[in-house]
This record gives structure tokens, sequence and C-alpha cells, in this order.
């Protein structure tokens, strides 16, 4: 078969492929590719504009970045032969480069490519350039919407009221806007815990020390030049003592952050699920659609599902991720390479749950009056209120009480609690102040937000 989206093993690039073409350019073997390029290209440029090196007038820098920022698909397949050859796919991205050098005349200064270096310090710069650019580029905006999208219907339907439920039982009414801050707040919570966590990177040699700089060009600090490069050119935060390898501790810490995002989102799908079942909220239907094969009348929480599917497969590889990386015998192992390769499929599948949630939020129809219908099948949930204003006003075991009244009865109605209320031996007052609490309007603080 002709590899393509329908014979494509993974449904990432398989049925969603259309999806999430937009993190290709980062997490395919083309992007990670083109990223090497990249670092390679800003390496050797770096080693001229600090001295080290002297270029040909002929190769001007503008002429090499075009080797990353116009990187074809044809180079990629170019760089894939040599490696054929070569069996090792950065040193196929050296000769590349310098068979492009060669066709600029550049002379000796060819030489100058991948000076130094092991492929680890092409590696370990380039995934997380790639990585924090499609984070910041991609995953983070969407992200962001989506918690702009509920806080705005947080505020919306703020003066909202609806019977809660603890243990599955109704409970102490609350609003619905409330109830949807208490997801953006989780959120907003942990897209700062994830924004302090540095872009890591490192960058010395084999073996982490500069040895094969240090040995050819004693004289230069060799340090403060990997710094300046890696954090003011590339933008990432180079680690200080390394072995071969980054220490993948930021990077697991960042994937421990997006597993706690994409664990709250599961909550929010299977309440937002629950919601619906409850008849609080209807969906918006799309012509043409069909909820089930053989049920007609069906429409199906089914962005909800897809979204809490996607987001439980991202958290098991994020699980993974974050538990091997960190891990290397002694100075390095290569277990990490074939893992890094596989950063992408949880964003994917984090990325198709974001937008699963987007598209089912945007379906949802506020059902009020079912709302209201049920906090007033459930009175019973005043007691609370009762018995706390009546612990105020000195009566005695007033939640001994309200207990007695309330508790295991199938149903407790207005009627029921405003003749308990009559027979309290308390001022008028008081019973005008209690009879005046509702399922309603028992609601708490009214949030501002």
């Amino acid at each position: 078969m002709e590899l393509n989206a329908l014979t494509a093993i993974s449904p990432i690039d398989g049925r969603y492929r259309s999806q999430l073409a937009l993190l290709a350019p980062y997490f395919s073997e083309f992007g990670l590719i083109r990223y090497r390029v990249r670092v390679e290209v800003e390496y050797f440029l770096f080693l001229a504009e600090k001295k080290v090196i002297y270029l040909p007038a002929k190769v001007k820098p503008a002429k090499l970045r075009a080797l990353y920022q116009q990187f074809s698909e044809a180079d990629a397949l170019q760089i894939k032969s040599i490696e054929r050859t070569t069996n090792h796919d950065v040193k196929a991205v050296e000769y590349f480069l310098k068979e492009k050098l060669n066709t600029i005349g550049a002379g000796d200064s060819v030489e100058w490519i991948h000076f130094g270096l092991t492929s680890q310090d092409i590696n370990n710069t380039a995934v997380p350039l790639l990585w924090k650019e499609a984070l910041e580029e991609q995953y983070l905006p969407m992200l962001q919407t989506i918690v702009l999208q509920l806080r705005r219907l947080a505020k919306e339907w703020s003066g909202i009221p609806m019977l809660a439920r603890t243990h599955g039982q109704p409970a102490s009414p609350t609003t619905l806007g409330k109830e949807w801050m208490v997801f953006v707040e989780r959120l907003e919570g942990q897209i700062r815990l994830l924004s302090l966590v540095p872009f890591a990177a490192k960058f010395g040699g084999a073996t982490g020390n500069f040895n094969a700089h240090h040995v050819a060009f004693g004289h230069i600090n060799w340090e403060k030049f990997g710094n300046d490069f890696v954090n003011k050119k590339l933008g990432l935060e180079r680690m200080q003592y390394t072995t071969q390898i980054e220490h993948y501790d930021n990077l697991a810490a960042q994937f421990d952050a997006l597993k706690r995002i994409n664990t709250i989102f599961i909550d929010f799908c299977r309440d937002v699920w629950q919601y619906i079942s409850m008849e609080y909220f209807k969906q918006r239907i799309k012509e043409g659609e069909v909820g089930s094969s053989a049920m007609p009348h069906k429409v199906n929480p089914i962005d909800f599902e897809n979204a809490e599917g996607n987001l439980g497969i991202a958290n098991a590889l994020y699980e993974h991720l974050s538990a091997k990386l960190p891990v290397s015998r002694l100075q390095r192992d290569l277990t990490d390479s074939t893992v890094l390769r596989n950063i992408g499929v949880p964003m994917s599948h984090s990325f198709l749950a974001l937008r699963s949630i987007e598209k089912g939020v945007g379906k949802l129809l506020l059902n009020k009056q079912r709302m209201e219908d049920d906090l007033e099948r459930n009175w019973a949930v005043v007691a609370e209120a009762i018995q706390t204003v009546l612990r105020r006003e000195n009566y005695p075991q007033p939640y001994e009480a309200l207990k007695s009244l309330t508790r295991g009865k199938a149903s407790i109605s207005k009627q029921d609690i405003h003749e308990f209320v009559d027979t309290l031996k308390v001022n008028a007052r008081v019973k005008k102040e209690l009879k005046a609490i509702t399922p309603h309007n028992y609601t708490g603080i009214p949030f501002q937000i």
C-alpha cells in the first residue's frame, strides 16, 4: 500500500491528519531534520560571529539561513538518502550541509560544520527548540482560547442557580458559572506552573565537558560560548553539567504539567457529560448528522467522549515519557533517542482533545428550566441553611431537628419546610427569614467573575 491518510497505521497520520497537519512541521521526521539543520547552521554562523572562524565573503549568513528557512521535502529526502550510507541521522545532516557549502564555494570552512560536537548537541537543542515552538505557537494558543471560552460562559452563567451534588446526592445549591470557574482556575494555575519550567538544552561535546573544543582552542571560554549560543541565539537554557545527553528533568516536568492539564480536562469532560445526561444542557444539532445507526432520536455527547479518550491516551504516553527519559545508563545509552521521536504523539492527542472540547462547548445549549425544576424538587437542601440560622439563634439541637425532618425522606417540599418552620419556637422575624430561603437563592456568595 502507498502511505496516505487511509493506509496510515496511526490515526494521528490517518483519520485525524487533517486536524493535526499544523503540528507536522514540528514533530514529523521532516520537522526534526529541519530543526537539526537550523541548529547546525546557527552554530556555524555563531562560530564566525565570535571570531572563532573566518568565513569567505561569498558565504552570506542569509544564504545559509535559507537552508533551513526554505527547507524542502527534497532536501529532507536528500538527507535520508545520505543516512542510508552513514546509518547515522545527524551525520547525514552534517554531510548535507557540507555539500551545500561546497556549492557556494565555502572552501576549507566546510570542516567547521559540526565542529567539536556530538550528535546529542544537535538533538538536545533541536528537540527542545521544536518542542518550545510547538507549545508556544500551537498548543498554548489553543489552550488559552478554550480557557477564555470557559471564562466567558462562566460570566454569562454566573447568576444561574444549580443543584449541586456531592457523592451523587443533592447538596447545597451552587451557580453554574461558579462551577465553570472551578475549571478555569485550575487550568490557569497549571498553565502558570508550566510557564515556569525552562526549556532545557544540552550543548557540551561528547561527555559534556567541551573536550574537543578545549583541546583545539584552549584559550576560548567554551562554557560562555555554549551559554551564549544556547541561551541567547536559540532561546533555550543550557544545562551546565551534563553527560552526553540532556537530563530531561525539565522536559519531564513539562510532560507532567501537561498531564495535569489533561487530567483537569478529563474531569471537565465527565462533568459536562453528566450535565448533558441530566438534561441541564442540550446540544445544537447539525443537519445531516446522526447520533446512532439504529436510534434516530440520539444526540450523543461525542465531543466530550472523544476528548476524554484522547486525553487518556496522551496521559499514558506523557507518563512513560516523564518516567523514562530522565533515566540513562552512565554517560548515555540510546533509549532516549527512539522515545524522543514520540513526543509529538501525546501532544497530537491532546490537541485533538482540545479541538473536541472547543467544538463540544460551542454546541451546548443551557436548559434553564430543567435546572429550576431540579431545584424545586429538592427543598431538603435548605435544611443546612435553616439549622445554621437556628444555631445563630441558640436554638437547641437544630441539626438533629432538621435531620429528623429530612434525612432519607423520599421527597421534601416547600410546604413541608414551611410547616416545620411554623412549629419552631422562634420569633416571627426569624420565621420570615427562614421562609425566604429557597433552593433557588441559597447559593452562597455571589461571585464576581
